[in-house]
């Protein structure tokens, strides 16, 4: 009876992530509720996933990787990524896919996708690629990568420490990667061929995104000991993925030539959306001519605010220049950019280059109605801008510039707590929580900023847990298991290692990666066993198969791009199952390749200990 209702819950489970309209983290929390509801577990037993250890470190590197963004190291790795945007969209995607690939063969996959993330949208933006079509081949690419070495993925690391409890020999650290490395190249080029057709352009939509993406005009400035006097154009506009749409120099107008060599006192007139003005505000060595400096005491970071302001109709600001009605000694914001209509825009570019009523400077231009401003002041004005009518507020957000002199601190705190949790020198929540403190106590990051995570990656693994221990109590897992094992018994033990690996795929599915791998390898031990073969090969399966459930966003690496995707539950079956099936399709000739089925004979694998004793998995994290 008790495997009934289990089975039952994960049906309604499946049923709710399937809908669109219910966030994804309500349907985990309702799976918890039915699980104590019903009595399948004790209330302690529901919620004793939300305090485990691996979602505890988790939520800390979650954390870091605010550290790692603060400090501008993802923002340099993105300005190379973008760099391949400009040979097409596939070509910057599978750039992408294999740097991702390449970090979490070594790292955790989930922490890879958290860290590239800002990454992947930042460059996206630059590339003028749609969210959609970057993110979910991000996450595939951690999950690919983490096949390759033993470090990749917790999972490797749960499915280890089981088969040494077994008193089997562990995986080795590059046993995986075999098979792993070119399961990833397939899995690369599956996607990077699939992706532009199955995927949506999708963008988000009223409050799902926190700012519109406009294209704004600014002036930047080189001052005469500037690092990149005598550098080409080039330096600036590839290198750094800007857009500059003109040069002004000694009141001529110069055109963007990438090998034009810079000179010290010139004007540069860049177009490009809010990341890519911030980008410029925040390079040493180049100045934004609107953004007349404040004292330190006005304008700390801590108080400093980044809004967005329309001028509506009826302001006494139409008409009238930033100069002219003295914005910042008004408002006491600084005025970065400007947005136009597309039709406007175009005439004030050419007015900045002075090819049309001569030479004009962005704050001698007259305002219109509609124009929309980037402003940036203390915190306290904003609230008076609000109250006004010359100005609308769009939106806003706390600006911090990157902390680029901490930039090698952070990567030292980040590599160093993540070392010495996969390692074992502390455990895991433990070394996690350090480098996260220690972060916030060295200035990398603001301890706000730090604790800006995704709450919802954190909620769904301690639910899915909750499942895979119910899986566990109630026998549900292994009873699915052993009727699939005697199923494929008439096939020959490839046959079995293919039914074993989709058995796992199918639980991955209503439970975490780790779950599905602990209930099914007892079970792959045993078949190995009853066919008188070496186990090695059913255990690896298993292990390579966990990592290769790509149709249903429950992966934590996919609950990351999940929301900023604006992905539905079907656009990852749609590009998901055929990737899945091409993968075990290869697992199914590869593994038995590189841990041959020699026999055995029919005594148990497991040196003195049944292969059914495992774990139990709510002792597993995702």
């Amino acid at each position: 009876m008790t495997i009934a209702i289990v089975l039952g819950i994960v049906v309604v489970a499946l049923v709710l992530f399937s809908i669109d309209t219910i966030p994804i983290e309500v349907s985990s929390l309702v799976v918890v509720c039915l699980l104590a509801l019903t009595g399948v577990l004790t209330p302690s037993q529901a919620f004793e996933g939300f305090s485990n250890d691996t979602v505890i470190f988790i939520f800390t590197l979650l954390a870091m990787t605010q550290g790692l963004a603060s400090t501008g190291v993802v923002q340099l790795v993105g300005q190379r990524l973008a760099f391949f945007a400009r040979f097409g969209h596939q070509t910057f995607v599978l750039a992408m896919m294999v740097a991702v690939a390449a970090f979490s063969s070594i790292i955790s996959n989930t922490v890879t996708t958290a860290a590239f993330l800002p990454v992947a949208i930042g460059a996206a933006q630059r590339a003028k690629v749609p969210k959609s079509k970057v993110l979910l081949p991000l996450a595939y690419a951690s999950m690919l990568g983490g096949t390759i070495f033993l470090y990749g993925t917790s999972t490797n690391l749960v499915v280890s420490a089981a088969l040494q409890r077994m008193e089997m020999p562990g995986i080795g650290v590059a046993e995986l990667a075999p098979v792993g490395f070119p399961l990833a190249v397939i899995g690369i080029l599956v996607v990077v061929l699939l992706a532009p057709l199955l995927l949506p352009a999708r963008e988000g939509q009223g409050a799902m995104e926190d700012w519109t993406l406009r294209d704004y005009i600014t002036e930047a400035m080189l001052p005469p000991d500037s690092r990149y006097v005598g550098k080409e154009l080039a330096d600036i506009t590839e290198g750094l993925g800007l857009r500059v749409i003109g040069i002004i120099r000694d009141g001529q107008t110069l055109p963007a030539v990438p090998t034009y060599r810079l000179h010290g006192d010139e004007r540069l007139i860049i177009e490009g959306n809010r990341e890519d003005i911030l980008r410029v505000k925040d390079l040493r060595g180049i100045e934004i001519r609107p953004d007349v400096k404040l004292s330190d005491v006005e304008l700390s970071d801590r108080d400093t605010i980044l809004i967005e302001a329309s001028v509506p109709q009826g302001s006494t600001l139409v008409g009238r220049s930033l100069k002219e009605t003295l914005f910042l000694e008004r408002y006491g914001l600084v005025a970065l950019a400007l947005h136009r209509a597309p039709a406007i825009q175009r005439v004030t570019k050419l007015q900045l280059l002075g090819r049309i009523f001569g030479e004009r400077s962005l704050s001698l231009l007259p305002l219109s109605v509609g124009d929309v401003l980037l402003l940036r002041g203390p915190r306290e004005k904003v609230p008076e801008l609000a109250r006004g009518t010359n100005l609308v507020v769009l939106g806003g957000r706390e600006y911090q510039p990157p902390r680029y002199g901490k930039a090698l601190l952070a990567v030292v705190l980040f590599l160093g707590a993540l070392g010495a949790g996969t390692l074992e020198l502390v455990p895991l929540a433990v070394a996690g929580l350090t480098g996260m403190l220690a972060m916030i106590a060295t200035g990398c990051v603001d301890a706000r900023i730090a604790f800006r995570v995704d709450w919802r990656v954190v909620l769904l693994i301690g639910s899915m847990m909750a499942l895979g221990l119910a899986m566990e109590e109630s026998g549900a897992g292994r009873f699915i298991g052993n009727a699939v094992a005697g199923l494929g018994a008439y096939g020959g033990p490839r046959m079995v290692l293919a039914l074993l690996m989709v058995l796992t795929i199918m639980l991955s599915a209503p439970m975490s990666n780790q779950a599905a791998a602990l209930v099914v390898l007892p079970v792959a031990l045993n078949a190995a066993q009853q066919l008188g073969v070496d186990p090695r090969a059913f255990a690896m399966g298993v292990t390579l198969a966990a990592s290769c459930s790509f149709i249903t966003p429950l992966e934590p690496s996919c609950v990351l791009v999940y929301g900023p995707g604006h992905y539905r539950f079907t656009d990852f079956f749609r590009l998901g199952t055929p990737l899945t099936a091409m993968l075990v399709a290869a697992l199914v000739v590869a593994v038995p390749w590189v841990w041959p089925f020699q026999s055995k004979g029919p005594e148990a694998p497991a040196r003195g200990t049944p292969v059914s004793t495992v774990a139990p998995v709510g002792a597993a994290g995702p």
